[in-house]
């Protein structure tokens, strides 16, 4: 494509003569790539679920380990990933970005082949998969810059809703491609193809990152030229991701850590991965010290705890949701196995559908509305949401039949999973609207890193509280914190936006 040398998508006569395609162009490529990077980092959340199947010799506890890994990994990652798109270009990043993913996806292909494959392995290519995760962070880093502000939450909210899609469409994919020779005897024996669960995204990533080189472009004031150095920062801040994440998974495996450690652990990733940044020389360390001023902005610290909410709970709750269904209703008191539990993967992959599907609604919604309302509609149903659920989890206990209650789960869920969807949407369209000129990308960046982190503790706080038998209080914990959300976003959003003292007023 021809090089862009100037882009002011606010000049309404520049927008409709042609820069209005040249945005579609490149979201239309960038929701696909997104897509499916979730895809490959969230697979864990799948390919755990069938592994005992398989054969291998891992009990649930250390499967609910590999998905908080992955979870870890893909969140740290976020981190240097939100200051890419200026330091080495849209089109760049993306396409490179999408090229990586080939190796945890290929190389996870190749060690579900052999029940022996230790653990560690597994650890190793759980953390390399949360370059996905990363993705996140520079795709939605990207897409404000080509868009003009009244319509940040709409193309925000199709390339985060339809790229957390790629959940949904994982967990729909892997069990259809696992029972059917797709790669011969790559994929594993008969009956059981586990290998294609992660083998069958490598062709799609190659096209993927193809397309994406081809189609998409780099804005006038990024350093995406020459191309060398471009190439060079996005390998060197992964690089720097994932030997933070490694460290981080490092301890979480060595030590038994109960959740206030673990909660430390998190912090020192994203403090390590900040510090290291800051270390980097030349004129990277220049662009990142501009970009650095956003932390003394405490819109900053208010977005990234709404976000943590609404989306950390989707993903966190993509990843937890079909191991909780086992553990729910899959067993009858004693310890027998419920021959008539509800089939996790038939079920699981309708949470993060809705939940994606409504997340385009949520920026929608906030366009014409305001983002705050939208937002402290979200908590108010994440909080219903999640007290429905902890009552229908207690009933289950201990019943005979314990799938009597797995409707009204399910039903409860899809209503969390609906409310994360919306508040998504409405938290970015809220985040270009109150930062300061400037500072929106590497803002919207940072707010998807922390969020991230769902990832992980979602599913150990279940990890705790099955352990002990009390699954429904991590529910009540999340509640607590949504309730939170709702006096901060009070406080410090609805309360200024009905002052008329932020942009985002409705429009007619």
């Amino acid at each position: 494509m021809p090089k862009i040398t100037s882009w002011n998508p606010e000049d309404p006569a520049a927008w409709e003569s042609g820069q209005k395609a040249v945005a579609w162009r490149n979201l239309a490529v960038s929701i696909p790539a997104l897509l499916v990077a979730f895809s490959v980092w969230m697979f864990w959340s799948i390919l755990a679920v069938r592994m005992r199947d398989a054969g291998f010799p891992f009990p649930p506890a250390q499967l609910f380990t590999l998905i908080s890994i992955a979870g870890l990994a893909g969140a740290t990652l976020r981190i240097p990933s939100a200051f890419l798109v200026p330091l080495a270009g849209g089109r760049n990043t993306v396409a490179i970005t999408t090229a990586l993913l080939i190796v945890p996806a290929l190389g996870a292909g190749l060690a579900l082949r052999d029940t022996h494959t230790p653990f560690s392995t597994f650890a190793v290519l759980a953390t390399l998969s949360g370059i996905g995760g990363g993705n996140f962070a520079s795709s939605m880093a990207n897409i404000p810059g080509f868009f003009p502000k009244r319509l940040a939450g709409t193309a925000l909210g199709l390339n985060g809703g339809l790229g957390n899609l790629g959940v949904s469409v994982m967990q729909v994919a892997i069990p259809a491609v696992i029972g059917v020779g797709l790669f011969g005897s790559l994929g594993g024996k008969a009956p059981l193809y586990l290998a294609n669960g992660a083998l069958v995204w490598v062709p799609v990533l190659a096209l993927l990152s193809v397309l994406a080189w081809v189609f998409m472009d780099n804005l006038p004031g990024q350093d995406a030229e020459p191309l060398g150095p471009a190439v060079l920062k996005i390998l060197g801040l992964h690089a720097l991701g994932l030997a933070v994440s490694a460290a981080g998974v490092a301890l979480l495996l060595s030590f038994r850590l109960g959740l206030a450690a673990q909660v430390g652990v998190l912090l020192g990733t994203i403090l390590a991965s900040l510090g290291l940044l800051k270390l980097i020389p030349g004129r990277v360390s220049e662009r990142l010290a501009s970009q650095f001023l956003m932390f003394r902005k405490p819109d900053t610290w208010g977005l990234t705890v709404l976000y943590l909410g609404t989306f950390g709970s989707f993903i966190g709750f993509s990843g937890a949701l079909p191991l909780l269904i086992n553990v729910v209703f899959g067993r009858l008191p004693g310890g027998m196995v419920n021959t008539h539990a509800p089939r996790a993967m038939a079920y699981a992959w309708l949470g993060p559908l809705v939940g994606s599907l409504f997340r385009p609604v949520g920026g929608w919604l906030a366009d014409r509305w305001k983002g705050s309302h939208v937002a402290q509609l979200s908590f108010a149903l994440m909080g219903v949401g999640a007290l429905g659920v902890a009552h229908f989890v207690v009933r289950a206990q201990g019943a005979p039949a314990p799938e009597a209650f797995f409707p009204p789960f399910l039903g409860l869920f899809l209503l969390l999973f609906v409310a994360t969807g919306l508040g998504n949407g409405a938290v970015f369209q809220m985040a270009p609207q109150v930062t300061a000129p400037g500072m929106a990308a590497p803002t919207v960046g940072w707010i998807s890193a922390v969020a991230a982190y769902g990832s992980f503790l979602v599913p150990a706080i279940f990890k705790i509280q099955v352990d002990a038998g009390t699954p429904q209080r991590a529910l009540h914990l999340f509640t607590a914190f949504y309730a939170g959300c709702i006096i901060l976003n009070a406080w410090r959003y609805a309360r200024r936006q009905e002052m008329g003292i932020m942009a985002g007023t409705p429009r007619a």
